[in-house]
């Protein structure tokens, strides 16, 4: 028997749907038209594009069976029509245009959408965004808007800066990477190298706001999770002598493993020392041991940070219970962290794993230290770590001061609720 089409089902809600596939598929698309165009900002304008005709056409004829490699066609198709009507991109036309239509018929946009060339695309857009011509501040801001789907005020929100700061650093970018002409590649040799620092970052940055949203109704975004973690694996591929590539990946891997155990049933955020352990991913537990063990047999000296912080994660991994982990040795690691790659936010993570191997007291002389630094004014997970220490001092009134005001600086609806209700708890006593 001949196999039925299967029609395109209408849905009740096409405009949400459509938006939650744009947003998904929004860093692949992107990638897989920049590589024919080589223009971030054009690439962006014309996955908008695409997703205008999708709010257009899917309400009406439904939601089609392959929602990605309709978008992926869709904005193809919409730069082929770009390279002709330009002069200045007639060769392009000819080399990549001409071939893309003779290979694939735009009757058939399935045919368009290969995952396997499309994370090579995402690899080069991350290399690409994180150009050295551009600044740290506007590279990181570039790729997590690009990559990580993330809109300007949450990326203001991750960098503590006025939402116009990340977006004039965003228009700027875009702008120099087609005034420079900048290739759209993933460079090779000592150009490569110069890049990986701020690659890494941007992975790292991307992962964590999908591991902890900083704003919003959700307190976590798995497929930001899902999209970084999947550039640290291919990178690592790509990249095999490279230990903070093993380091990062391994990392991860770690994190992502806790990601069933980190929320209740209404999503409501779940700490560490409460987490259900058993519901840990132990095969990703078993993919962070063997990259952190590359990390380590790929390293000729000291260990990088994110070496680091991925062996203190494998010292939460091992544990089977928050009682039986080794917290010497995850503050000692912290101690080499810091030493590494000073930061205020690591001190901040080391006096907690001081409170935890030694007490709550000189972990809060530790804390005390940091009130005054600059860059954590506003930084809501300071006040959070002193409230918690207080509380555990037996302070309660001091520290249900403390627990308010994190909750007034978290920008994530989840986490105030949460640090409200460590406040009440402060409020109730003992």
């Amino acid at each position: 028997m001949e196999p039925q089409a299967v029609e395109p089902q209408p849905t009740a809600d096409p405009r949400g749907t459509v938006e939650t596939v744009f947003r998904i598929e929004s860093p692949r698309v992107i990638a897989a038209v920049a590589r024919m165009v080589r223009d971030v900002g054009i690439a962006e304008e014309l996955a908008q594009d695409a997703l205008v005709a999708a709010l257009e056409q899917w309400p009406r004829d439904g939601i089609p069976d392959n929602p990605g490699a309709w978008l992926m066609a869709t904005a193809r198709h919409r730069a082929v029509d770009l390279i002709r009507r330009r002069e200045n991109y007639a060769r392009k036309l000819a080399e990549i245009g001409r071939d893309l239509e003779t290979t694939a018929p735009p009757q058939e946009p399935s045919a368009l959408y290969d995952p396997d060339d499309i994370d090579d695309d995402l690899l080069r857009l991350v290399f690409t965004t994180c150009h050295p011509v551009l600044s740290p501040e506007a590279r990181i801001a570039l790729t997590l808007r690009l990559l990580g789907g993330l809109t300007t005020p949450e990326i203001a929100r991750a960098f503590l800066v006025p939402e116009a700061t990340v977006a004039q650093r965003i228009v700027r970018a875009k702008r120099t990477l087609a005034t420079k002409n900048i290739a759209f590649e993933v460079p090779y040799g000592p150009d490569r190298e110069a890049r990986l620092d701020s690659v890494l970052d941007v992975i790292y940055l991307i992962f964590n706001e999908g591991y902890a949203a900083t704003a919003g109704d959700d307190w976590l975004r798995p497929a930001l999770c899902e999209d970084a973690l999947r550039l640290a694996r291919v990178l690592s591929g790509l990249m095999p002598k490279e230990p903070e590539v093993h380091g990062l990946t391994s990392l991860l891997e770690f994190q992502a493993s806790r990601t069933a155990a980190r929320t209740g049933p209404s999503g409501e955020p779940i700490l560490l020392k409460d987490q259900n352990r058993s519901r840990w991913n132990r095969m990703l537990i078993a993919r962070g041991i063997k990259a952190l063990a590359r990390a380590d047999a790929t390293a000729t000296g000291a260990p990088g940070p994110y070496a680091l912080q991925a062996a203190i994660a494998a010292c939460h991994a091992h544990a089977y219970s928050y009682e039986e982990t080794d917290w010497k040795t995850i503050a000692v690691l912290y101690g080499l962290l810091a030493a590494r790659s000073p930061s205020p936010v690591v001190e901040l993570n080391r006096a907690v794993a001081v409170s935890m191997a030694e007490g709550p007291e000189p972990a809060l002389e530790i804390v005390d230290a940091l009130a005054s630094e600059p860059a954590l004014d506003g930084y809501h997970l300071l006040p959070s770590v002193r409230g918690d220490l207080l509380a555990r001092l037996g302070r309660t009134a001091e520290a249900r001061v403390e627990f308010e005001r994190a909750a007034r600086l978290a920008g994530n609806a989840r986490e105030r609720d949460l640090l409200l209700s460590r406040a009440d708890e402060a409020k109730a006593g003992p």
